[in-house]
C-alpha cells in the first residue's frame, strides 16, 4: 500500500460542529475522517489528507477491511472513557463556563514527523513527559494489537499533540495511548493493561504474519518497520503571557477521544509543578477522604479541584480578583494554580499544615453531613447526598480565618453540627451558595456568614 500527504480544503467537512483536521482519500472520491475534534484555530481550514493511491501491498487488505479499521478506531477511542463520572460533588452550572481570551493569539504551533525510535528515546531520557496522573492506560489487548498491526501494515494513524515546555521538553497533550502502546510493545515487552507479556492478539483482526507474537519474535525487518514508522506530531508553544492560559484552552479544545477532559484534569496537565504535586498528596489525606465520601480518589479529579478551590477562596482577599464584580471560576482557578506553581504566593508548609489541622478538626467535630446542603422538612433538616462546592469554599475559608486568628482549641466544645444546620438554613447564605456563586459580593457574603454562624466571629477582609 502507498499513500502521499497533501493539505486540502474541503467544503462543509464537519462533524457535530467540529472541523475535521485529518482525512483519508481513496480514489480521490472517498473522504474518511480519522481525527475529528480539533477546532482550536478557526482560521485554519486546511485538512491533512492521506491520499491512498494503491491499496495493494505484500499484506492483503481489502477496501472494506481498510475502511472498517478506521470505523473501529473511532468507536474504540470513544470506549476509552469507560469510567463513569463521580457524582459526589454537585455541579453549579454557571461555574463550569469556560473562557476565551487573547492568550490564544500567542500560541504557535508547528508540525513534524517523528519516528517511534525517536519517541521511545525521548521518553527514556525524560525529554517526553506525561503529566502527573494523566489518563491511565485503558486500551484492551485487541485495541493495542490493532494499533501495532496498523503500524506494521504502514497505514496512516492519527497525529499526536505535544506542548513545548520552558525547559525545552515535550509534554504529551494527546496521543498517550498510541505512544505507550508502542513503547510497551517495543521497549518493555509488557502490556500496560494487565502487566503481562505483550504478545499481539491471536485474532482474525491481526495479520497472520505477526499474530500472537511479541516484539522479540518479529523478523528484524518487522522490528525496524515499527521503530522507523513516522507519526505526525503537532507541537504547541505559548509565547505570551507566561501563565499558560492559552495552553489550557488548547488542552480543553483538543479532544480526540469520547471523553471531554474536566477542568482539573487539564490543570493537572498544564500546571504540573510543585503545587500540583502537593494537591495530589493532600488529596490522599485520610481525614479529607472521610469528609469527601470515604471512597477512593475521584478518577475525574473533582476532589482535587475542591482542595484547589478551598485554597483559592481562602486567599482570595490577596488576589486581584477581589476588586472585580464577577470572576470566571475556571479562569481564576487556573491563574491561582499558576501563580502558586512553585509556592510563590503561599508556602508549601503553610498550605500543608493548615490543611491537615483543619481536616482533622472538621472530621472530629462535624458529622457526615458537612459540606452537604440541606433544608427543613417536617421540622428536621434533610441533607443532600452531594457536596456543595460553594459550601466547601466558605467553610474552609472561615475555619482557616479562625485558626489563624485564635486557633481552634476554644471551638472544640461547641455543638458544631447545630451551628452548621443554622448556617445552611439561613436564607441569605442559601442565596450566596446557589445563585451567582462567582459574584464577589456573594463570595464575601457566604464566607462572612460561615465565620459568624459556625464560630461566632467576624471575618476580616
Amino acid at each position: 500500500m502507498s499513500y502521499y500527504i497533501e493539505y486540502r480544503i474541503f467544503e462543509n467537512v464537519r462533524d457535530e460542529g467540529n472541523v475535521i483536521k485529518e482525512a483519508i482519500l481513496v480514489d480521490d472520491v472517498l473522504i474518511w475522517p480519522i481525527y475529528q475534534k480539533v477546532n482550536w484555530h478557526q482560521n485554519s481550514e486546511s485538512v491533512r489528507t492521506y491520499i491512498i493511491d494503491d491499496l495493494k501491498c505484500d499484506f492483503h487488505i481489502s477496501l472494506d477491511n481498510f475502511l472498517n479499521r478506521y470505523k473501529n478506531n473511532l468507536k474504540e477511542e470513544k470506549k476509552m472513557d469507560y469510567t463513569k463520572d463521580n457524582d459526589v460533588v454537585d455541579e453549579i452550572r454557571e461555574e463550569t463556563d469556560s473562557y476565551s481570551d487573547d492568550s490564544l493569539f500567542n500560541i504557535t504551533s508547528f508540525g513534524t514527523d517523528m519516528s517511534f525510535r525517536e519517541i521511545i528515546t525521548m521518553y527514556d531520557e525524560g525529554d517526553l513527559e506525561k503529566p502527573e496522573l494523566q489518563r491511565n492506560y485503558v486500551w484492551n489487548k485487541n485495541e493495542a494489537s490493532r494499533f501495532i498491526d496498523s503500524v506494521l501494515l504502514g497505514l496512516p494513524v492519527p497525529s499526536i499533540f505535544l506542548a513545548k515546555t520552558n525547559d525545552e521538553k515535550r509534554l504529551i497533550v494527546d496521543g498517550y495511548q498510541r505512544i505507550m502502546t508502542v513503547y510497551d510493545y517495543v521497549k518493555r515487552g509488557i502490556f500496560g493493561g494487565d502487566g503481562k507479556s505483550f504478545a499481539l492478539s491471536n485474532s482474525d483482526l491481526i495479520n497472520v504474519r505477526w499474530r500472537g507474537k511479541t516484539f522479540q519474535e518479529l523478523l528484524p525487518e518487522e522490528k525496524r518497520r515499527i521503530r522507523n514508522f513516522s507519526i505526525h506530531a503537532i507541537v504547541f508553544e505559548q509565547k505570551e503571557p507566561k501563565d499558560d492560559t492559552g495552553m489550557y484552552q488548547i488542552f480543553e479544545r483538543i479532544n480526540t477521544g469520547g471523553r471531554t477532559l474536566k477542568p482539573q484534569e487539564i490543570r493537572n496537565c498544564v500546571y504540573h509543578g510543585k503545587f500540583n504535586k502537593l494537591l495530589l498528596k493532600l488529596n490522599r489525606n485520610s481525614d479529607w477522604r472521610k469528609l469527601y465520601n470515604g471512597q477512593e480518589t475521584d478518577p475525574r479529579m473533582a476532589d482535587i479541584e475542591l482542595i484547589l478551590r478551598m485554597f483559592a477562596f481562602a486567599y482570595i482577599a490577596n488576589q486581584n480578583e477581589i476588586t472585580q464584580k464577577q470572576i470566571n471560576l475556571v479562569k481564576y482557578l487556573n491563574q491561582f494554580m499558576k501563580r502558586n506553581d512553585n509556592f510563590q504566593l503561599i508556602s508549601e508548609e503553610e498550605l500543608t499544615n493548615s490543611f491537615y489541622v483543619i481536616m482533622q478538626f472538621l472530621v472530629t467535630h462535624f458529622d457526615e453531613h458537612l459540606f452537604r446542603n440541606g433544608k427543613y422538612k417536617d421540622e428536621e433538616v434533610v441533607f443532600s447526598k452531594k457536596i456543595s462546592p460553594a459550601i466547601v469554599d466558605s467553610v474552609y475559608a472561615a475555619t482557616l480565618f479562625v485558626l489563624r486568628e485564635k486557633g481552634l482549641e476554644e471551638y472544640k466544645h461547641i455543638d458544631m453540627n447545630k451551628n452548621y444546620q443554622k448556617l445552611i438554613t439561613d436564607e441569605v447564605y442559601q442565596d450566596a451558595i446557589s445563585k451567582r456563586t462567582t459574584n464577589i459580593d456573594k463570595i464575601k457574603t457566604r464566607i462572612e456568614l460561615a465565620t459568624q454562624k459556625l464560630y461566632g466571629e467576624t471575618y476580616g477582609w
